[in-house]
């Protein structure tokens, strides 16, 4: 079974389930999903689906950091609560650990020497990682390594 039918029985597991929260957030997917394969003009691949969870996670953190600024607790909860049926939906994420080890790697292999390596050093890693990891957080690592 491809992600989108995983997605599309766990919003009739929600609904059967009362789960207003978690169905709430599932048919946002759905939709997500839905004007994307409309866009492409044919079904969606797993990738793709998997690029569109990860779009509507990296949203959903950006909201959660600008209600955290202006007060709204409530806002952050109900975000914070749709990161997390989201992620159910990416493979499993990197430790910080194996990300530091990955990044010393493709330091020595590309034989970056400074902060203007840093770019040949991304270049390396993000195809290894593919989704994997928080972009945010594998760029904060190879400044460290590089500075």
């Amino acid at each position: 079974m491809g992600l989108r039918e995983t997605i599309d029985t766990d919003i009739k597991h929600a609904l059967k389930s009362g789960a207003k929260d978690q169905l709430s957030t599932l048919r946002m997917l759905s939709a997500a999903l839905k004007n994307k394969q409309i866009d492409k003009r044919r079904t969606l691949t797993d990738e793709e689906v998997a690029e569109t969870v990860r779009s509507l996670i990296k949203q959903r953190r950006d909201s959660i950091e600008q209600f955290s600024k202006g007060g709204r607790q409530d806002l952050v909860d109900k975000e914070t609560a749709e990161v997390a049926v989201l992620e159910v939906y990416l493979p499993q994420q990197m430790s910080r650990e194996e990300l530091e080890m990955m990044v010393r790697d493709a330091v020595t292999q590309t034989g970056a020497q400074g902060a203007k390596d840093m770019g040949k050093v991304m270049k390396a890693l993000i195809p290894v990682v593919a989704g994997r990891a928080d972009g945010k957080l594998l760029s904060e690592l190879v400044k460290h390594a590089l500075g």
